[in-house]
């Protein structure tokens, strides 16, 4: 299972990165990642969670290679089995989501871009699709190899996303798109769906 967690891995950074990036990078002329952060800026301390993030995660199916033991009460069949179910479902949703955004898709939030502000598709049932698809994805790896490293992987991408929507994704489109933005971050859930529609926060027309 470790071997497989690999090759997935390996997929997902294949069609989340490059089956998107490239044709970014043909229209625009540009990479979908930025690499000029200020230091100690929230998004440059994003990128160096997200980095950790994936190395730990990586490493998880490694150290099972080499010996690690899983986790007792999560060491069953049936539930690495799930992990394989998750990651497809995973890579699956990022890319549905990652179309849904056309021509305002980037890799992160690039400070000087003004595009349109997405929110049909998936994104009209919670703000952060791709995040979600991506944690979903994360899960399905730390349950195919479910040891210390992989919980801890999983466990450091959750919190990245919490850090980059909160401190980095939000305050840009709030200032890019104003009220429009505002409206629809009540009517929609950040992770998870909301339950109820605020009264007067219907749809807009």
């Amino acid at each position: 299972m470790a071997v497989l967690a690999l090759i997935l891995f390996a997929a997902w950074l294949l069609i989340v990165g490059g089956i998107r990036g490239y044709p970014h990078a043909r229209r625009t002329g540009e990479v979908p990642l930025r690499f000029r952060d200020r230091t100690a800026s929230a998004q440059w301390w994003s990128r160096v969670i997200a980095t950790v993030g994936l190395v730990v995660a990586v490493s998880a199916p490694v150290a099972e290679l080499a010996g690690l033991g899983a986790i007792g009460l999560l060491d069953h069949g049936i539930v690495r089995g799930a992990g394989v179910v998750l990651v497809g479902l995973g890579i699956a949703g990022t890319l549905t989501a990652q179309t849904a955004m056309g021509a305002s898709w980037r890799g992160d939030v690039d400070p000087d871009a003004r595009t349109p502000l997405v929110t049909s598709g998936p994104f009209a049932i919670v703000r952060n699709p791709v995040l979600v698809a991506t944690e979903t994805t994360a899960l399905g790896m730390a349950l195919m190899v479910p040891n210390v490293l992989a919980v801890i992987g999983f466990g450091i991408i959750v919190v990245l996303h919490q850090l980059q929507v909160r401190l980095v994704e939000e305050p840009y489109l709030a200032q890019v798109h104003g009220d429009a933005y505002r409206r629809y971050a009540k009517r929609t859930g950040r992770f998870l769906p909301r339950l109820s529609v605020p009264r007067g926060q219907r749809r807009d027309a």
